[in-house]
């Protein structure tokens, strides 16, 4: 439910008691719903089953036979009608470039991605700036000097894995501007204001204090893992040995967050945007700050201010 961007609830019958359920779960997470009535080829109290849809949704159900196909181009027309205004609208990349822009790409190859393939941030945003007509070029973070040089003028934008962060600030051009994969996938699939904000509590972080990771992917963790072994490494640095750290991984999300100072989310490349706010509002009910993998990085190092989101 929590993934669900727009909900199809399917009544067949008079008994309704497990689909008002769900229609109240769902409005409470103000998920726009559409009511279907199936096997209308069949139904003999189609009256009456649709008046307690009505009750119970508020609108007119959508009357349907999966048999013979019946009015199955009205659920179409329905999903197009209730689609949020800026659904499509956010991009990964947003304002930061255009047309003939030449954006490079610093793409350390993580021992966890595929043999011979790219993992998906680095695609996704590789084919989003291919359609902007932006002139892309990649390296590896010990090519960058390299690939500057091959460059006729200095690239408007650097992305990078946030992994490199100091490493890749350090060695771009001034005019150049920076950020890395997981902060515009924060922005793209998150509430990046609130990621920002709530980063500035690494600064009071202590022995005692409690950090949940929570990590998309369900991979086996390596020895140098990000979510893992470096944030936490760089926690440990900052705030001292003794602070606890709490991994969780895929679906893994506890319900009482009270238990935390500081939440830290992964890029999420994994979630849908409707699933990453989910967490994010129940942190925030809960008065907990959440940030992500790439703030959370630009902040320990440092740079939060020298970066763009």
């Amino acid at each position: 439910m929590e993934k669900t961007d727009i909900a199809l609830i399917l009544f067949t019958d008079e008994d309704m008691e497990m689909e008002s359920e769900w229609v109240k779960e769902f409005r409470e997470r103000k998920t726009p719903v559409i009511p279907l009535i199936n096997k209308t080829d069949k139904l003999t109290n189609i009256d009456t089953v649709r008046s307690k849809i009505i009750d119970i949704c508020r609108e007119e159900p959508i009357c349907i036979s999966a048999l013979t196909k019946t009015g199955i181009e009205h659920i179409r027309e329905a999903i197009l009608r209730k689609l949020p205004e800026d659904y499509d609208n956010k991009t990964i990349t947003g304002n930061l470039v255009s047309d003939d822009d030449i954006v490079l790409l610093v793409m350390p190859q993580d021992i966890q991605a595929p043999k011979g393939r790219l993992i998906l941030p680095q695609v996704q945003t590789i084919r989003e700036l291919l359609d902007k007509k932006c002139i892309v070029i990649s390296s590896t973070a010990d090519k960058i000097t390299l690939a500057l040089k091959a460059l006729s003028k200095p690239p408007k934008l650097i992305i990078t894995d946030s992994q490199v962060f100091p490493l890749v600030y350090q060695l771009k051009p001034q005019e150049s501007m920076l950020t890395s994969f997981s902060v515009l996938f924060a922005a793209l699939k998150g509430d990046i204001d609130y990621f920002i904000k709530s980063a500035a509590v690494i600064d009071h972080l202590t022995s005692n204090s409690r950090v949940l990771i929570a990590e998309a992917c369900t991979h086996v963790p390596i020895s140098e893992d990000i979510g893992t072994v470096k944030i936490p490494r760089m926690l440990r640095e900052k705030a001292g040995d003794g602070i606890s750290i709490v991994n969780v991984h895929g679906n893994d999300f506890p319900e009482d967050l009270t238990p935390y100072d500081l939440i830290i989310q992964c890029g999420s490349c994994m979630f849908n945007r409707k699933f990453v706010l989910n967490r994010v509002e129940k942190a925030k009910a809960q008065q907990v700050p959440m940030t992500n993998y790439g703030i959370a990085i630009a902040y320990l190092t440092g740079i939060m201010d020298k970066i763009c989101v």
